[in-house]
């Protein structure tokens, strides 16, 4: 767009995948309506960037999870998006010597034996922290504790045992051949959107809503609120009269951190491709791998939670470096000389996300419900922290702005 209009029916803040969602609902319904978006691009944490003309990398989001329910499914076939359903590597990995047969076997019965746990004591439903329900002493505590900070931004002790149940996973994970984020901004071409539009305000004290963003001031009847939680918790967004009841819910859903790498790998086509490899360890203190994704001649690397956020605090190519000295750790160190940064991700120091996605703290599970409640029938939420089983997902937070766009449809007696 090239000027911010001074008056809509609804105005949605925020252009990631729950905005977007909204907007597509919003679109031939005979209602005006603009997207604000506080960055120069469409997308939010799903975002695709070619690392080297060789190496497509998705710094944010990259798997399509529980493929036969995800709408971006279907999204990505109508606009012609190639998807692999090869299945994930988690569970298996190349190298036997980094991580013996024998103790990944031992260990993943620790992790299926786990999971059993947790799932009878939310049965009760009492909450309690998750990690209440590790076995005391046991070996594989600390790579148990690490597998969640994959799943969650967060370590166990940190993590809602009923939010933790309450994520459905029908365990069908794909990929988008040519990057997640690029789907997602393909889904988000020809929508009425305002970039460099920062949202500070949010006055409903009014008939109608008055937005103070950096572009000048916007009247709407309905808002759609997609930011991610830590931003609502922080007051980067403030309302007038202020809404304690969401600012509390909010920071009750913290977004964890997840934080990807991309190596670029000279020679080593022996490495399969689609590969998986961890370490084996005490502590959460432990990235995971993924050799030659798509075949392309890189290596990708993720870490989560605690140990994410102190290497981010180190700065820039902090974790490509860390990531360099895995990979020769357990692949030996003539690799080191083979292995070049490309990209990283750094979600908990972007301003406008504060961290990777969603989870509910100890005692904190019924927030979701909370921050997805409308307002007066004018102030709607949407985002990844607001759905109640597929939280944490792009699809998740598309369905959402779905489901958003919806009520204030309602709201304004339209269908």
């Amino acid at each position: 767009m090239s000027s911010l209009p001074s008056s809509v029916d609804i105005a949605i803040i925020g252009a990631g995948a729950a905005g977007l969602g909204a907007a597509h609902t919003l679109r031939d319904k005979g209602v005006s309506f603009v997207v604000l978006e506080a960055r120069d691009r469409v997308g939010g944490r799903a975002y695709t960037i070619k690392a080297s003309p060789q190496v497509t990398f998705d710094l944010g989001c990259g798997w399509l999870h529980s493929a036969d329910r995800n709408s971006f499914v279907s999204i990505a076939e109508q606009l012609s998006f190639a998807i692999d359903n090869s299945p994930p590597p988690w569970r298996d990995q190349a190298y036997d010597a980094a991580f013996p047969r024998a103790e990944r076997d031992d260990f993943i019965r620790a992790l299926e034996a786990f999971f059993t746990r947790t799932a009878e004591a939310a049965k009760s439903g009492r909450d309690a922290p998750a990690s209440d329900y590790l076995a005391p002493g046991d070996r594989w505590n600390g790579m148990i504790d690490a597998i969640c900070t994959y799943l969650n931004g967060c370590e166990l002790d940190q993590m809602s045992l009923l939010d933790f149940e309450a994520y459905e996973d029908t365990e069908l994970n794909w990929r988008v051949r040519h990057g997640y984020g690029a789907l997602v901004a393909a889904y988000g071409a020809g929508l009425p959107i305002a970039f460099n539009c920062e949202v500070t305000l949010i006055d409903h004290s009014d008939k109608r809503i008055r937005l103070t963003t950096s572009q000048g001031t916007l009247a709407a009847d309905k808002v759609i609120v997609t930011v991610p939680t830590n931003l609502i918790a922080d007051e980067a967004i403030r309302f007038t009269p202020e809404l304690p009841g969401k600012v509390e819910a909010a920071a009750g859903l913290p977004l964890g951190l997840d934080n990807k790498v991309t190596l670029a790998l000279d020679g080593w086509e022996h490495l399969p491709k689609d590969s998986g490899m961890r370490g084996r360890s005490r502590s959460a203190r432990v990235g995971s791998f993924q050799l030659r994704p798509f075949g392309q001649p890189c290596i990708e690397g993720f870490y989560g939670g605690s140990f994410a956020r102190e290497i981010e605090a180190a700065g820039e190519g902090a974790l490509a470096a860390q990531a360099i000295d895995d990979v020769a750790a357990l692949l030996g160190s003539d690799i080191r000389k083979n292995l070049k940064p490309l990209a990283e991700s750094r979600w908990g120091a972007d301003p406008f996300a504060r961290g990777a996605y969603s989870h509910a703290l100890p005692g904190h599970a019924d927030k979701r419900a909370v921050l997805a409640t409308p307002v007066d029938d004018r102030l709607f939420f949407a985002g990844e922290a607001t759905p109640p089983d597929f939280f944490s997902t792009a699809h998740g937070a598309r369905d959402s702005g779905e489901r958003a766009a919806r009520e204030a449809l309602a709201s304004l007696g339209k269908r």
